[in-house]
């Protein structure tokens, strides 16, 4: 699907009008997705706990950043099955930075990470609004996989000390592994036993059923083990009381220069979660239509927002929880809703249930969803059909790893965007020939058993021309003119790969064109099938410097046109 077409929508699209996703819901169906809103929710409710924990917050700050995303979603998304919420692949990103601008667990964090979000829901909502759905196309499948690769982790490194009953790490990768290396002899096997359990019991139910909410029927009972058995007096550390009930919105107030440090943050996060977006979205598009990511971009923007204004942390796509909708049967935006209430009773009501669980089953949990995060048959795949690609995921796992991880996302998002300049760039003119018994023109085989016609260069560029090409364009078509000066009297740019041409481009095929007639040659396009190509030839004035009459709909027809020309020259 490419980003033209998601871009193509009906005028209901363009108006973004609230409630889409709710559009169409049948009393029949409406009885399917209060199922699949309770299935959500069972699967969301350890999920969130356990991604505040691994940022930082208290484990009820996930339930509000899962009611908002919901809502944001359910209101303003286009997807009607979406299922976004707090998120263990941006989380890590950004709490490493806030922890740098203020301490985890001090007054002025969690104002920061809520200010945060809403920086992050305002460039997702402009993205939605401004069309920007192509950006998500950026990041190429080896460097996502590797990004995920890293992210899990850092994800394995925060949770272990939990898991195992140590004190806290931090700092860098290596820090942390040295912290927990140094303090092997005081793991709390119990402690590492529920942990691992939890991380167990997920597994399976995973593997039996998606739909069962293996996560927290494994969190109920390592809670009652450890209430039973009162583990808490053995040293396995339990969340404590909780503050119950849901806050009111404000406005969260930051300084200007504390605005800038984030700002290019918020971008970093933003660009993850386009990316995380579409590929969701895109996933369970119904089929008949084109999936209107620029629409769900708004919808977790907006559930950012929401979360932001109640003192959360951003919000994602979630591509496990987005399936969980599609599989329980749900169709619209109200198994979101259903979700989003059973979450709101629990944190409004449930609090005190909460107490007891062990924060290593929280680390279990997450556990299980850094594991889920790895592709690892993406990187098989790769690794045996591109292995310049693998070692570029590699690369991107290991800059994620060595750097602030927050740093080696950046630096991973360059080197996807490297590669695809280096790819178009490698880009060079080739010589065409007639496959034989046909009137197809093609690039020239091994074997050279194509046909060729006397006094004819048959050119192929088989990528958009641009500055980032250019030269190696003209150079290679300056190479073929010098070699066949004198012996070819016409050259066709065969041009059905050239779907773009910029000012830069266009001033380099001017001067092939000035060069290919110096050396005796006409000069014809053929095939210039691109409508954009077509605009910039007119808006640049190759058409005009060619001649309407030297542009053509196949090779065929050129050399049917200008050949008898041709052969007049020659005599």
């Amino acid at each position: 699907m490419t980003a033209d077409s998601e871009e193509k929508s009906a005028p209901s699209r363009r108006a973004w009008p609230i409630f889409r996703s709710l559009r169409g819901a049948t009393p029949a169906g409406l009885g399917r997705d209060v199922v699949a809103g309770l299935t959500l929710a069972a699967i969301a409710i350890p999920v969130q706990m356990a991604t505040a924990r691994l940022g930082g917050f208290a484990p009820q700050t996930g339930f509000i950043a899962f009611v908002a995303a919901c809502l944001g979603v359910a209101a303003f998304g286009a997807n009607r099955r979406l299922a976004a919420g707090a998120d263990s692949t941006i989380t890590p990103i950004f709490a490493g930075s806030l922890a740098l601008l203020a301490v985890a667990g001090a007054p002025q964090y969690p104002v920061l990470a809520a200010a945060f979000a809403i920086m992050v829901g305002v460039m997702l909502v402009a993205a939605g609004a401004f069309k920007l759905g192509w950006i998500a196309d950026l990041l190429s499948t080896p460097v996502i996989s590797g990004f995920l690769a890293g992210i899990a982790l850092h994800i394995l490194l925060s949770q272990a000390p939990d898991i195992l009953g140590l004190p806290e790490g931090s700092g860098s990768v290596y820090h942390r592994l040295r912290a927990i290396g140094a303090e092997t002899g005081a793991i709390n096997w119990v402690s590492a036993a529920l942990g691992l359990g939890v991380l167990a019991v997920t597994f399976v139910a995973a593997k039996i059923s998606a739909r069962i909410p293996g996560a927290l029927i494994a969190l109920v009972g390592a809670t009652l083990v450890t209430v039973l058995f009162h583990l808490d007096r053995h040293g396995v550390a339990v969340l404590g009381p909780m503050r119950g009930g849901f806050p009111y919105p404000s406005l969260p107030l930051v300084g200007f220069q504390t605005a800038l440090r984030l700002a290019g943050l918020a971008f970093v996060v933003a660009l993850v979660v386009m990316v995380q977006t579409a590929a969701t979205t895109r996933s369970v598009s119904d089929g008949d239509s084109a999936p209107d990511v620029n629409g769900d971009f708004i919808g977790v923007g907006v559930g950012g927002l929401l979360a932001g204004l109640f003192g959360a942390f951003p919000v994602d796509a979630s591509p496990p929880m987005t399936t969980i909708v599609s599989e329980s049967g749900g169709r619209s935006g109200y198994a979101g809703l259903t979700a989003a209430l059973a979450v709101l009773l629990l944190a409004a009501f449930g609090a005190p249930l909460l107490a007891h669980v062990p924060d290593a089953a929280l680390g279990g949990v997450l556990l299980f969803v850094a594991l889920k995060i790895v592709h690892f048959e993406t990187f098989a795949a790769v690794l045996r059909r591109a292995p310049t690609e693998f070692g570029l995921a590699l690369l991107t796992t290991a800059l994620i790893v060595i750097f602030p991880i927050q740093t080696g996302v950046a630096l991973g998002m360059f080197l996807s965007l490297a590669h695809g300049v280096f790819t178009i760039t490698r880009t060079r003119p080739i010589p065409f020939e007639r496959a034989p018994g046909t009137t197809v023109w093609w690039p020239v085989s091994a074997g050279g058993h194509g046909e060729t016609e006397p006094g004819i260069l048959v050119m192929g560029f088989q990528a958009p021309l641009s500055f980032l090409n250019a030269q190696d364009f003209k150079r290679g078509m300056l190479a073929a003119i010098g070699r066949r000066r004198g012996a070819a009297r016409l050259l066709i740019l065969e041009a059905s790969s050239m779907v773009a041409i910029d000012f830069t481009a266009s001033t380099v095929l001017e001067e092939v064109i000035a060069k290919a007639r110096n050396a005796g040659m006409d000069f014809a396009v053929a095939r210039l099938e691109s409508v954009r190509a077509r605009v910039a030839f007119d808006t640049f004035g190759l058409t005009d410097l060619l001649g309407a009459n030297h542009l053509f709909r196949s090779v065929e027809e050129a050399i049917r046109t200008l050949k008898p020309q041709t052969s007049d020259q020659r005599k």
